[in-house]
């Protein structure tokens, strides 16, 4: 088996409705594809997600969770399960651009002094329909960035206690040491539905007290959008 350049990581949990566009939005991109894996991981699903995956069976590396172990835990086990240089996450109810990877791996390619890249996006409803497009470093989102595998690595991953705000903790880890540069092209949709899991107002509170007193209330306001 070809060695893949890039690791596209999903993480599935109850997303039968919007699985399918996800993953043909990846298996449509430019970029050649021997050279990049998708590496998908259910965790846990109780809907028919199982039956989609089926379906997408030849073309990803599947990994299944018997139980829910969370977002950041399922995560952790799909880098480490990676085997390309370059890492990037997808939401499995979101959708890229066919040249998302093409253009985000040239950059960091040609860019040795990048750390990781992030696209801006376009914030889209069930219907796909346009709301708003977003400056990724000024309205950041969890998804959309690529990394060089080894410096998440380095950073320790994900902290598996984030059930959520989990971006925003390892963001925030990762430029204390590294940087994360923009690309200005909204080559990721990022699906706004009635069951995103930021729609817990409770729960994101709660996870975003932490963020404040892991690293500071200064950081508060850089939580998910």
């Amino acid at each position: 088996m070809t060695q893949p350049v890039i690791s596209v990581i999903v993480a599935a949990y109850n997303q039968e409705r919007y699985l399918t566009r996800c993953l043909r939005s990846l298996l449509a991109q430019s970029f050649a594809r021997d050279k990049f894996e998708i590496v998908v991981i259910n965790d846990g699903s109780t809907d028919h997600s199982t039956n989609v995956l089926k379906e997408f069976s030849d073309e990803i590396v599947l990994i299944t969770n018997e139980n829910n172990i969370g977002l950041p835990a399922s995560l952790n086990k799909a880098i480490r399960r990676a085997r390309a240089p370059y890492v990037v996450r997808v939401d499995a109810d979101d959708y890229v651009n066919n040249e998302f990877l093409h253009l985000l791996h040239e950059f960091l390619r040609e860019n040795k002094y990048m750390d990781a890249i992030a696209c801006d996006y376009l914030l889209v409803d069930e219907k796909e329909e346009v709301l708003a497009r977003n400056n990724c470093l000024t309205q950041p989102i969890a998804c959309g960035i690529m990394f060089r595998t080894e410096q998440l690595i380095d950073i320790g991953l994900y902290d598996e206690t984030f059930l959520l705000h989990e971006e925003t903790d390892l963001r925030l880890r990762f430029t204390e040491k590294y940087q994360i540069h923009r690309l200005e092209l909204p080559l990721y949709r990022y699906r706004r539905h009635a069951n995103n899991s930021t729609n817990d107002v409770e729960a994101m509170e709660h996870h975003r007290q932490r963020i404040i007193q892991k690293h500071g209330e200064k950081h508060a306001e850089r939580s998910v959008q």
